[in-house]
């Protein structure tokens, strides 16, 4: 592994753990074994080390995503496979954690890199969910873009309320509760 990855790899573990107003770039240096010099010959600062810290990181979630939603399965399948993905709820999703963080919200660059995720995410919920509407496996009606929301919102929820109260059960209500919800929508499931 390059320099370059280690500290990228090590900005990356450090966001999720401590966030990045509570990660300095002398715990990066520390975590990636690496002098000063480095980090600074690879990134022009903190700012720009996370951002591609966070761009590795969206690309790992993308894939993990794509898995679970790509296929020729039926869309309830595919997005039931979305809400199984293996999770830890106590860390916290590791982009949805960093919304909470005012130095990521104030600078374009932190912010814009996790707005993109998420924008991708429900886009491609989304996506799902209009090919199970046009395939009649969702009661007519159903706005592709609004249950998309709704499952990111019970994810990230999910992680706010296991988090907050040291208790995974907390994400699993929150996910059961947004897979009732897809089921409840499903075409000919005779609830709602």
């Amino acid at each position: 592994m390059s320099k370059k990855q280690a500290l990228t790899r090590a900005a990356a573990e450090l966001l999720w753990e401590r966030g990045y107003t509570g990660t300095s770039p002398a715990m990066i240096l520390e975590r990636a074994n690496a002098g000063q010099g480095s980090m600074y010959h690879h990134f022009s600062g903190k700012a720009e080390l996370a951002v591609a810290a966070m761009s590795d990181m969206s690309d790992q979630l993308r894939a993990r995503t794509e898995e679970a939603l790509s296929g020729d399965g039926p869309a309830v399948a595919r997005i039931n496979a979305f809400l199984d993905l293996e999770r830890d709820p106590l860390a916290g999703c590791r982009m949805g954690r960093l919304a909470q963080d005012y130095e990521v919200i104030a600078d374009d660059g932190l912010r814009a890199t996790m707005a993109d995720f998420f924008t991708w995410l429900g886009e491609r919920l989304s996506a799902v969910i209009a090919e199970g509407v046009r395939a009649g496996e969702f009661r007519p009606g159903t706005d592709p873009d609004r249950m998309a929301s709704l499952i990111m919102a019970a994810v990230q929820g999910g992680y706010v309320l296991a988090r907050a109260q040291q208790d995974p059960a907390a994400f699993c209500r929150a996910v059961d509760g947004a897979r009732q919800v897809v089921t409840g929508l499903a075409a000919g499931s005779g609830q709602g």
